[in-house]
């Protein structure tokens, strides 16, 4: 699928426009990789254009897309009026979808976004180890899915809260990851906190600050997790701070806990 060039245009701000260059080495090496489609090449600044900024055009790998997270086939009965469903291709469309045989409506099914917040305090990071599945015991950001009624900045602040019992101003946001085998868009705020007090909530076991070289990158719980702390770590030794977007591909078949089994695909930055 051809993916077209993403413009985002933010009024009365100054923007820049992007293209592809040749890179050298990530300062990552010390650190867990992240297999980028090519590691040698990032998204440099080439000239500056009023009023709009300009992403560089990407496109899809070139490997079959990923199956669908949903399985319509578990979907039996309508979630309106209660009849039982037939699963078919409506017409129009391309996909598989429960069709209740009595109202005729269809269930789409649509991703879930998780929220979360990157904490700053002291050149350190705050992360809460896991009382909960999946991924019990390891480490995470502060970080679950967002509720009907909140924007994704009030679900990031709620979400540290219940997990780090901690108070935080949001900063900025910092990473969009998409993950389209599991169903989830990952959405992370840099944020700081307002008093430095935080204790471990009902879902967390633990919560430390970790400076960069003591992150414990073989003992986070997700993927997501990897990538956006490898960034993060990135950032700050290139000593500016950027706004990610990239698609984390899992192998099909691996639990959430294998925070090795992906790529990351389609990354840019601003």
């Amino acid at each position: 699928m051809t993916v077209k060039a993403i413009h985002l245009q933010i009024c009365g701000l100054v923007s820049q426009r992007w293209s592809l260059k040749p890179r050298a080495v990530s300062s990552l090496s010390s650190f867990p990789p992240i297999s980028y489609p090519n590691p040698y090449f990032k998204l440099l600044p080439t000239n500056t254009v009023p009023r709009r900024l300009r992403l560089a055009p990407f496109h899809a790998s070139s490997s079959s897309p990923l199956p669908s997270a949903g399985n319509v086939r578990n979907i039996k009965f309508c979630q309106w009026c209660g009849g039982s469903t037939k699963h078919d291709v409506p017409e129009g469309e391309e996909k598989l979808r429960a069709i209740c045989t009595v109202c005729g409506r269809i269930a789409y099914q649509n991703p879930k976004m998780v929220v979360g917040c990157l904490i700053e305090h002291d050149s350190k990071v705050l992360l809460c180890k896991r009382s909960i599945q999946p991924s019990h015991g390891l480490w995470t950001l502060p970080a679950g899915y967002l509720e009907i009624g909140e924007s994704a900045v009030e679900g990031a602040v709620r979400e540290t809260r219940e997990e780090a019992n901690a108070d935080v101003e949001v900063i900025s946001p910092f990473a969009q990851l998409d993950i389209p085998l599991i169903g989830q868009t990952y959405m992370i705020f840099l944020a700081k906190l307002k008093k430095p007090h935080f204790s471990p909530g009902p879902e967390s076991s633990a919560c430390q600050l970790f400076s960069l070289d003591d992150i414990p990158f073989n003992s986070l719980s997700f993927s997501s997790m990897v990538v956006t702390l490898s960034l993060y770590v990135e950032d700050i030794k290139a000593g500016k701070i950027k706004f990610h977007y990239g698609t984390i591909n899992k192998r099909p078949g691996t639990s959430p806990s294998d925070i090795r089994a992906y790529t990351l695909d389609q990354h840019m930055h601003s």
